[in-house]
């Protein structure tokens, strides 16, 4: 990856996030998790050998006391910000304004907070990368999706306007964006139960699943230094827009 110090993945306890810190893993590279749950984390660090620290990123203290932890133990090469999440798939007209909010919260706020958060210690060590995992939610929209497109939207703009602003530096800004993945938690969050959310991928040939998006991820972070993947949208083949999915 041609940078020193430390990969520092976030929402890393389920999903994207976890299959991420094991594929870093795998390829040899040290790792700090961190996530709200505990329990999870220290699986994941006993499973990889990943480092972790617990840490909600939409409150500053906790951001402020996982930087410092990371910074106490070393550099960081890159910041993958992959926290997030939907809530809900009602109508503009009825969807629950605390549920935006929260969206935003978690798919935007986080990421800025952990993005200028690890800014400088990226710069300490001459550069490095920071991915920002959106969705193709961030490009388009569909009925019942308005909440979390407008987050994704607005996520997006974090890493187009960071780019810009970081040039001439030796920080890349990458910005994955996946269609359908099936995970464990992703539709169950959003939906609140477990039939609705197995209805998201009935009839659906291989939907991508989270070791998809983290060798995406890992693929972009060992790029040459000269290269940058601007953004990465990624499907899988039944899925040809965010509307339009191929069912058996």
């Amino acid at each position: 990856m041609g940078a020193t110090g430390r990969v520092v993945v976030t929402g890393a306890s389920t999903g994207i996030g976890a299959a991420t810190v094991r594929r870093l893993r795998a390829d040899g590279i040290d790792v700090v998790a961190t996530a709200r749950r505990e329990e999870r984390l220290a699986a994941l660090a006993d499973e990889t050998g990943a480092d972790y620290v617990v840490a909600d990123l939409t409150q500053e203290a906790d951001v402020a006391r996982l930087v410092e932890c990371v910074g106490a133990g070393g550099g960081v090469r890159a910041l993958v910000n992959i926290a997030g999440g939907a809530l809900g798939a009602d109508s503009v007209e009825t969807s629950r304004i605390d549920q935006w909010q929260r969206m935003y919260d978690i798919n935007v706020i986080a990421t800025l907070r952990a993005t200028q958060a690890f800014l400088p210690l990226l710069r300490a060590e001459g550069g490095g990368d920071i991915v920002v995992l959106t969705s193709t939610a961030a490009f388009d929209t569909y009925p019942g999706g308005a909440g979390y497109v407008a987050a994704k939207h607005a996520e997006r703009i974090i890493a187009n306007t960071l780019r810009l602003e970081l040039n001439g530096e030796p920080i890349r800004v990458i910005e994955i964006a996946p269609g359908m993945v099936k995970t464990e938690e992703f539709a169950l969050n959003r939906l609140g139960d477990t039939e609705r959310a197995a209805a998201v991928y009935a009839g659906v040939d291989s939907p991508l699943v989270a070791e998809d998006v983290a060798d995406a991820v890992v693929w972009t972070l060992s790029r040459p230094r000269h290269v940058n993947i601007d953004s990465l949208v990624i499907r899988p083949v039944a899925q040809a827009s965010n509307m339009l999915v191929a069912r058996r």
